[in-house]
């Protein structure tokens, strides 16, 4: 071999060898990218997952309020529905009373004005109906009245007139001036 051969071939060895150092390198870091990679998504996955588990909480105690909300509105729209349906038999109950009783009502209405006189205007059914001693049993809880000819559209009741003055006795308005009380004492009672 020459001289010039011994060069080129040291040459090409000092170059394969540089070149396996070099791939050496490459390959050391290729492992520590991919092994850091790997930590990195190990790390990302895990952080992806507690996320993810937060958020199922999250939405699962949103659900249940939103459950426990629902369930309590329903709850109170039935009550409303079966308080409205209590208040609509007690005014059906107090309008279909015999005479008697009925009446009785209307002068124990009376008694709760602060009036001392007036004149009572009834439905059409009430005024066919009067008792005889109408006029007394207001004068006896002391409101003398005169019991108006023509008549008023209510349900039940009465409505006195004095002067400028009108007091609404008819039932369903008493029922709805005391709906607050009345619905606390249905309350109390149908829903212990």
């Amino acid at each position: 071999m020459n001289g010039g051969e011994k060069i080129l071939n040291r040459i090409k060895a000092d170059g394969d060898k540089v070149a396996e150092e070099i791939l050496l390198k490459a390959d050391k870091k290729c492992g520590e990218i991919l092994s850091e990679a790997e930590i990195q998504a190990e790390k990302s996955s895990k952080d992806i997952i507690e996320k993810a588990k937060d958020k199922v909480k999250q939405i699962d105690k949103s659900s249940k309020s939103r459950c426990e909300l629902e369930i309590r509105n329903s709850v109170l729209r039935q009550r409303r529905v079966e308080i409205d349906k209590t208040l609509a038999e007690i005014e059906s109950y107090l309008l279909n009373l015999d005479d008697t009783k009925y009446f009785g009502f209307l002068y124990n209405l009376a008694k709760t004005l602060n009036v001392t006189s007036g004149e009572v205007y009834l439905n059409k059914k009430d005024l066919a109906r009067i008792p005889a001693d109408f006029k007394d049993k207001f004068n006896e809880v002391g409101i003398e009245i005169t019991v108006a000819d023509n008549t008023v559209d209510i349900p039940g009741g009465f409505i006195l007139k004095n002067g400028n003055i009108e007091e609404n006795m008819a039932i369903d308005a008493v029922i709805m001036s005391n709906r607050d009380k009345l619905e606390d004492i249905i309350s109390r009672e149908l829903f212990k």
